[in-house]
């Protein structure tokens, strides 16, 4: 992803490294536009997570069925696998940015190449300071969202570096009136 800072104290941390070259079939990719969403998780022993998602979306009325890809070594597909069960929070377009900054870095330490040890074994709890209330399974969805979804798992497919895991839609809301921040918006990218 990279990153612009359009809205004050919204710093998320840089990526180190000079700026790509991108090949034509990139730079068409990331004119794609995508709404930015936190993955709520829950696994079976109880631990909850929260992830950011750019990649979700609605894929048939009835049933109804959504989308989202998630990376295949990612927490959260980790416990999507275990309970079956995951939230999808869409973030608004006015203080969305807020909460994206407290969950984009993953939760496990060691997901980030070269961090000291120490820093590799530290796992970071993303709901801290975030309000929120449980499912049935105690996947989190979170107040401030402009809206939210809860699902249960159909099927997951591989699909290279990340995996489509298709959810049955079983409740949701909008809570907010507004639109979904999207990450043209937020100035990230996440495509290529």
């Amino acid at each position: 992803m990279t990153q612009q800072q359009p809205f004050p104290g919204s710093e998320f941390p840089t990526i180190p490294g000079e700026p790509l070259n991108l090949e034509p079939i990139e730079k068409a990719l990331l004119k794609m536009c995508y709404g930015v969403h936190v993955i709520g998780s829950v696994n079976s022993a109880g631990e909850r997570n929260l992830m950011i998602a750019d990649w979700v979306m609605q894929v048939s009325f009835k049933p109804r069925l959504v989308a989202a890809s998630i990376e295949n070594d990612a927490r959260t597909l980790r416990f999507v696998r275990e309970t079956n069960a995951f939230t999808v929070n869409l973030l608004h377009e006015r203080d969305g940015h807020e909460i994206a900054r407290k969950v984009v870095m993953p939760s496990e330490g060691k997901k980030i190449r070269g961090r000291s040890e120490e820093a590799a074994a530290a796992v970071h709890d993303k709901l801290d300071g975030l309000a929120h209330f449980l499912t049935p399974e105690g996947a989190p969805i979170l107040e401030e969202a402009l809206g939210w979804y809860y699902c249960t798992v159909e099927q997951f497919f591989e699909t290279g570096d990340h995996t489509l895991v298709i959810g049955r839609v079983l409740d949701g809301d909008v809570t907010r009136s507004g639109d979904i921040l999207t990450e043209k918006e937020l100035g990230w990218e996440y495509a290529g």
